[in-house]
């Protein structure tokens, strides 16, 4: 009956905000009204454990017990489960210590969202130790239980797809199962070695890091096997590090998890087409991608890389962008969707600003921004290319949005990543790829005056002194 109170009050008490924003036609994956009703005193068991054999080989499905063993209650609808995923399934933060998910569960529907959290990368001492003045990686110090509180909005509301009310970004996740995926690995999801960082100035003893984004990724696809329904839709996203994780992951979540429909969004967090040995000045990535290639452990063998390739037959390990293609391909029935800002000055710094020269030696912050526009136009072009050829997976490039360096299109709300030539919002971009038919929707902008002719926000301006 606790359950069932909890339901009545959330709809009663602004639920009903997000519930307006759904169908009012059931979807695939939604349950009958006196299946939510029986739900809410006998919750729906999982459906699709781990079998025996996915325990095994280089990289495993392990999972705790199911329930309370995790720190998760399957009755506790509509709040945020602190899920901890012992040290035995592989998964472990950067710095050593337990790695945690959060769960926010419903009773009406199997559809999930799993939302991987952004945050930069990290490949040396001064990266992964948040070292002052330099790019690093989220969560150094490992993720605490109260995560997910109001206190910590930077998680809490980081995005309409997350947030149960969000009366003017209404999107059908808001009313779906959602699990939300903390990044403290600086590896973008991807990594599988112990790296060994010495401190340049010799003061303070080697950080010992983990670069374990994979195992994580495998211990959080056991643990919904082992413990929800198997989706009837499935969207995997997040921005930034986050994107690029869903990118990464999503064939594997798609594959193991095995919702009947799934939808990928990747916010800011390109995976460039850079040949493994190109030119540097023709493919700007190329640098930091020989450096994470070999630091983050993903060309070891049966490593990363070799793991992602049986599972994607067409993608070519020796230019990581085939990725797209390789799913687009693989998974034809899915929407697939990628988007970012041709000002992004955040992943574009990370991309390029350590590893190229006339960066370091610009004469000033003007001439070094100038430099890694120009990198990051000539990147976007290319993945622009390659997704107008794909029916399936499409990409949305607006110009400038004034919170955040320009990155990351889906965060705070989904407003001001307009394609004003098109007459298109982002939210016409988000709808092709959930609700869609056809072909994805694609759409670049060329000018960005329109956007930097807005008028001053105060809410982006307040969430930029927060970060």
């Amino acid at each position: 009956m606790a359950a069932l109170s909890r339901y009545v009050a959330v709809a009663l008490m602004g639920g009903a905000v997000a519930f307006s924003s759904l169908p009012s036609q059931a979807e695939q994956g939604d349950y009958g009204f006196f299946q939510t009703l029986k739900n809410l005193v006998s919750p729906p068991k999982p459906d699709n454990k781990v079998q025996p054999k996915q325990r095994t080989g280089q990289y495993p499905l392990l999972s705790a017990d199911a329930g309370r063993a995790s720190g998760f209650d399957p009755g506790a609808y509509y709040q945020w489960q602190t899920v901890q995923l012992p040290a035995e399934t592989g998964a472990i933060c950067g710095n050593g210590s337990p790695y945690k998910i959060f769960v926010n569960r419903v009773p009406d529907t199997t559809n999930t969202i799993i939302y991987m959290e952004g945050g930069g990368a990290c490949w040396d001492y001064a990266s992964c130790t948040g070292a002052t003045g330099v790019r690093g990686a989220r969560n150094p110090n490992g993720v605490p239980d109260d995560y997910m509180k109001l206190l910590n909005p930077g998680a809490s509301l980081v995005s309409p797809f997350v947030t149960r009310v969000s009366p003017f970004d209404a999107v059908k996740t808001q009313g779906w199962n959602m699990v939300y995926v903390p990044y403290c690995t600086g590896d973008i999801y991807s990594g599988d070695k112990v790296a060994v960082y010495d401190d340049p100035s010799g003061q303070k003893p080697p950080l010992v890091w983990h670069h374990n984004g994979l195992r994580n990724t495998r211990a959080i696809i056991a643990w919904l096997k082992d413990n929800l329904p198997r989706p009837g839709q499935m969207l995997n996203t997040g921005c930034s590090a986050g994107g690029a994780g869903s990118l990464i992951s999503y064939d594997t979540f798609r594959t193991d998890v095995a919702p009947t429909q799934g939808f990928l969004i990747d916010d800011s967090g390109p995976i460039f087409p850079t040949p493994k040995n190109a030119n540097p000045a023709e493919y700007p990535s190329q640098p930091l991608m020989t450096k994470i290639r070999d630091v983050w452990g993903l060309d070891a063998p049966n490593g990363p890389l070799a793991f992602l390739a049986a599972g994607l037959p067409q993608m070519d390990l020796n230019e990581l962008g085939s990725i797209y293609p390789a799913l687009s391909s693989k998974h034809t029935g899915d929407r697939l969707g990628h988007t970012h800002f041709w000002q992004d000055l955040n992943y574009s710094s990370y991309s390029y600003e350590r590893f190229h020269d006339d960066i370091a030696q610009a004469p000033n912050q003007a001439a070094k921004e100038a430099l890694i526009h120009a990198k990051w136009g000539t990147d976007t072009q290319r993945l622009s290319a390659r997704l107008n050829g794909l029916d399936n997976f499409g990409g949305y490039f607006p110009q400038y949005r004034a919170l955040n360096e320009s990155h990351c299109t889906t965060i705070v709300d989904f407003k001001n990543g307009d394609v004003q030539a098109q007459n298109l919002e982002l939210k016409n971009f988000i709808d092709s790829v959930l609700d869609g038919n056809g072909k994805v929707l694609d759409a670049s902008e060329t000018s960005d005056a329109a956007d930097k002719a807005k008028p001053f926000n105060f809410l982006y301006w307040l969430v930029d002194q927060l970060i």
